[in-house]
């Protein structure tokens, strides 16, 4: 488990999503109410030394790479943003897999890119219709927990 890494994060019992600082009253992700939210401080998995990755966190923290150029949307100024689970790219095996990667703009949840094993990698692009703010990615492998990273778009 990463060092110094506690902070307010609620889980969703029944899908998995990450809500930071509080519960909310429903889950964006799958409508269920707040009842089904516990309180886990510890639920994602940092590195301990992000300079420095062991093999499992090279194969679980998500790579985030942004551009300014929209490939889908080029006449609106829009952000691309690309997740890849895993400097070493983690497998999409039945019994291992990475299952969601959530993305979130200043700890608010945006989208959910669900994914299917064997056909699909563990990777997600997403369209984002904003310029400024914290993007966070929570990807969550069914064996090792959820992984996390963020990217501040003013350092872009």
């Amino acid at each position: 488990m990463g060092g110094g890494n506690h902070m307010k994060t609620f889980v969703c019992q029944i899908c998995g999503h990450i809500a930071f600082d509080e519960a909310p009253v429903e889950c964006p992700v799958c409508g269920m109410p707040i009842e089904n939210f516990e309180n886990e401080p510890y639920a994602i998995r940092m590195p301990s030394d992000p300079d420095n990755l062991n093999e499992t966190e090279k194969m679980h923290v998500p790579v985030i790479e942004v551009t300014r150029e929209c490939g889908l949307t080029p006449d609106v100024g829009c952000i691309d943003v690309h997740v890849r689970v895993g400097e070493i790219m983690h497998v999409m095996e039945s019994e291992h897999l990475i299952d969601f990667i959530d993305l979130y703009i200043n700890k608010r949840y945006v989208t959910r890119v669900s994914l299917t094993r064997k056909v699909l990698y563990p990777a997600a692009r997403v369209h984002l219709n904003v310029h400024e703010g914290i993007i966070t990615v929570v990807a969550r492998c069914n064996v090792h927990g959820h992984w996390m990273n963020r990217v501040n778009l003013k350092d872009i």
